[in-house]
């Protein structure tokens, strides 16, 4: 059974209702959730913008050496340092899903939408954010500007996610 999970800065919240999102417009409305193995790219401020890749089963090896060739980790996470302070201030709180109402809308990304009201089953708080990553075999690497980064992953073959690039340095 898959785990979906939602993560906030706000500890309170009883129910989620679908709501338009501003990078889809195009969906219906919709609350979003998270797998389990892919959580760990939302272990950070809601507003940092970051680029989280990993290895494809079909990703080229010049690739995977290029990206991930000196780290064991099983995924990367890159944020600006601009945002390390509010990595280290920001209290987040973990949301548990029920999967009975969400349908997978990006199984690469484990990106699932539930298009009825959602009622959280268990709230926790996460604490230290750096130390739930590195717990997750997650690599952290900060960057003056994600934008190199994301203009070489772009013609990458791993899969990447690029959250909230809209408030990413520009330079």
């Amino acid at each position: 059974m898959v785990k979906l999970f939602h993560y906030s800065e706000d500890p309170a919240i009883t129910i989620f209702q679908p709501r338009a999102h501003p990078s889809h417009p195009a969906l219906p409305p919709a609350v979003w959730a998270i797998d389990e193995k892919r959580a760990p790219m939302y272990y950070l401020p809601r507003d940092c913008p970051r680029i989280c890749f990993y290895k494809k089963a079909n990703s080229e090896p010049a690739d995977v050496e290029r990206f991930l060739g000196l780290t064991s980790a099983k995924m990367v996470i890159a944020i600006e340092s601009k945002w390390y302070p509010a990595l280290t201030q920001t209290a987040l709180y973990e949301y548990t899903f029920s999967p009975e109402s969400f349908y997978s809308w990006d199984e690469g990304a484990g990106y699932y939408l539930s298009e009825e009201t959602v009622l959280p089953l268990d709230v926790r708080p996460l604490g230290d954010l750096v130390h739930c990553l590195s717990q997750s075999d997650i690599e952290l690497r900060i960057t003056p500007s994600l934008m190199p980064l994301r203009d070489s992953l772009l013609q990458s073959s791993l899969h990447f996610s690029m959250i909230r690039m809209r408030n990413a340095s520009l330079t």
